[in-house]
C-alpha cells in the first residue's frame, strides 16, 4: 500500500477561445467552452499512484464545501482510498484559463486549514504502509503532530516533497525533493553562478539540516541533482523536452516512492523519478495523462502471480495481451527495437525471459553474462515492458501454456524461409497469433561478447 500525506487542492481547467479583446481593457476576452476539474497537490500525487495499479490512501484536510466534496468524488472515482482531517475555511482552488493549450490566467482562491486531528484509521494507514510520500502544499496537514510522530516511527520509505511555507520534514526521512527555487528560498542562498554548484550546496545544507538520508534538488529539463553522501550524483534527463510542467514534481516524487516500495535504491529511485517526470511532459502533462479514456499505465512487475493479475486486468477490460521471450542477455539497441514494436500491438507487454539455468543450457556454460535477476530488473526499467516472468524450461511452452498471450512476437529474421514460429502451434491452441518484428541489422549479444574479447585479448 502506498499511503500519501498532504494537502490537496482542486484544480479547475477553463478552456475557450479568444477572438477579441476587451473594449474597456487591454485584454483578452475568453469564451469559455469547456470546464474539468481533478485534484491537485497531494491528491494528483494520489492519482498518479493509483493509475500505476497501486491501493494508494490518502490522508488529506477536506474542507465541508462544494469544493471539498467535488474533490472526494474525484478521488473515489480514481480508487483512492479517503482519510480525511476536518479543515476551516474554503477549498483551494486553481484555477486556469486557457486557450489554444496556452494558460492566460491563474486565479487562486480558498483559505482553508486545517482544523481537527488525523484519525486513528489514518495512523494506522501509515504504519502499514510499504512507502509514504508527504506532499507539502503549505496549508497545514504536514504540521499535524500525531501524523509528524507517525511519520517518524514508521519503518517504511519516506519521501518528503517540502514546501516553502511547510514544516520541516521529520528526521529519517529517505528522501526529500525541494525544487531548486525552493531551495534558494530555504537556505537563503541567492548567489548565482553553475547551477549544479549552487545545487549541491543548498541540498547539502537541507539533508544536514533535515537529517534526511539524501536529498534530490529537481532542476525541470535538466534532470536532478541527489545529494546523498559526500560528492553529489548528477542524474540528467533522457531527452529535452518542452511543455506543461503542471504536476511534474508530484510526478517525480510519486515515481519516487513508488520505486522505493518496490526496493530500489535512492539513487535508483530518484533516476526511475527523473524518467518519469521527463516522460510526463513529452506526453503532454497532467491534462493528456489523466484525460477521460487514457489507460494506466501500470509500474512494471516482475514475476509470474502479478503478471497474472496484470493480465486478468487487462483482459477484464477488453485488452489484448502481447508476449514476447529470450535471454536478453546484454541487453541492447536490438531487443529496446523488438520490446517497443511490440508493445505497439496490444495493451500490455509481458516478457517471458529464460533464467539462468535455461540460458546455460540453451547458449554454454559461459552464459548467461548477466544474472536473471539483473537482466529481470534491466526489462523492467523500460517504460515498453508491463511484466517481466522468469522461466527455467529450454522452450517458453509451459509458460505461454498458462499466459495464453493473443500475440506472441519474435524479432528477427524467423520464419524468413517460409516456416512456422516453433511456438505457432502452441499458441494456436487458444486462437492467439504469432507476429514477427522487424530486428536491427547487426545487434547481436553474441557479437558484443566476441568483440569484447577480442579488445581483451589486444
Amino acid at each position: 500500500m502506498i499511503v500519501i500525506v498532504g494537502d490537496t487542492l482542486l484544480d479547475r481547467d477553463v478552456d475557450g477561445t479568444v477572438t477579441r479583446v476587451s473594449p474597456d481593457a487591454p485584454a483578452p476576452v475568453l469564451a469559455e467552452e469547456s470546464t474539468s476539474d481533478r485534484p491537485g497537490g497531494a491528491g494528483l500525487a494520489a492519482l498518479f499512484a493509483a493509475r500505476q495499479g497501486h491501493y494508494v490512501a490518502l490522508v488529506t484536510g477536506l474542507a465541508d464545501d462544494a469544493g471539498g466534496a467535488r474533490l472526494s468524488e474525484l478521488l473515489a472515482a480514481a480508487g483512492v482510498r479517503v482519510y480525511p482531517i476536518r479543515m476551516s475555511g474554503a477549498t483551494p482552488e486553481k484555477v486556469r484559463f486557457r486557450s489554444h493549450g496556452q494558460v492566460l490566467l491563474r486565479l487562486d482562491r480558498g483559505d482553508a486549514d486545517v482544523a481537527g486531528d488525523a484519525t486513528e484509521a489514518a495512523l494506522m494507514a501509515i504504519a502499514e504502509a510499504d512507502a509514504i510520500l508527504v506532499s507539502d502544499y503549505g496549508r497545514g496537514v504536514a504540521r499535524q503532530p500525531a501524523l509528524r510522530a507517525a511519520l517518524a516511527d514508521t519503518t517504511a520509505p519516506v519521501v518528503w516533497d517540502p514546501h516553502p511555507r511547510g514544516p520541516a520534514p521529520v528526521p529519517g526521512v529517505r528522501l526529500a525533493t525541494p525544487n531548486e527555487a525552493e531551495v534558494r528560498h530555504l537556505t537563503g542562498d541567492s548567489a548565482g553562478g553553475n547551477r549544479v554548484a549552487a545545487s549541491a550546496r543548498g541540498g547539502q545544507e537541507l539533508r544536514g539540516r533535515w537529517r534526511t538520508g539524501a536529498v534530490a534538488v529537481t532542476m525541470g529539463a535538466e534532470g536532478a541533482l541527489l545529494c546523498h553522501g559526500p560528492t553529489p550524483l548528477v542524474v540528467p534527463a533522457p531527452a529535452r523536452v518542452g511543455g506543461d510542467t503542471c504536476g511534474a514534481g508530484d510526478r517525480f516524487a510519486t515515481a519516487a516512492a513508488l520505486a522505493l516500495a518496490e526496493g530500489a535504491l535512492v539513487s535508483e529511485a530518484v533516476q526511475a523519478a527523473v524518467r518519469a517526470a521527463t516522460e510526463y511532459v513529452a506526453c503532454g502533462g497532467v491534462r493528456a495523462t489523466l484525460a477521460p479514456g487514457t489507460p494506466p499505465r501500470h509500474a512494471a512487475i516482475v514475476g509470474r502471480d502479478a503478471a497474472g493479475d496484470l493480465v486478468s486486468r487487462v483482459r477484464a477490460r477488453g485488452g489484448r495481451v502481447v508476449a514476447t521471450g529470450g535471454c536478453f542477455d546484454l541487453l541492447h539497441a536490438g531487443h529496446i527495437a523488438t520490446l517497443e514494436a511490440a508493445r505497439r500491438l496490444g495493451d500490455c507487454l509481458v516478457v517471458c525471459l529464460n533464467s539462468d539455468s535455461s540460458v546455460t543450457g540453451l547458449k554454454g556454460p559461459e552464459r548467461p553474462v548477466v544474472r536473471q535477476d539483473d537482466r529481470a530488473r534491466l526489462l523492467s526499467a523500460l517504460s515498453a515492458v508491463d511484466a517481466v516472468v522468469v522461466f527455467d524450461e529450454s522452450t517458453p511452452d509451459a509458460v505461454l501454456s498458462w499466459l495464453r498471450p493473443d500475440v506472441w512476437v519474435k524479432g528477427g529474421d524467423y520464419g524468413s524461409d517460409g516456416g512456422l514460429l516453433p511456438e505457432a502451434d502452441i499458441v494456436q491452441r487458444w486462437g492467439g497469433e504469432c507476429v514477427i518484428v522487424p530486428y536491427l541489422d547487426g545487434r547481436s549479444t553474441t557479437r558484443m561478447i566476441a568483440a569484447a574479447q577480442h579488445l581483451e585479448g589486444v
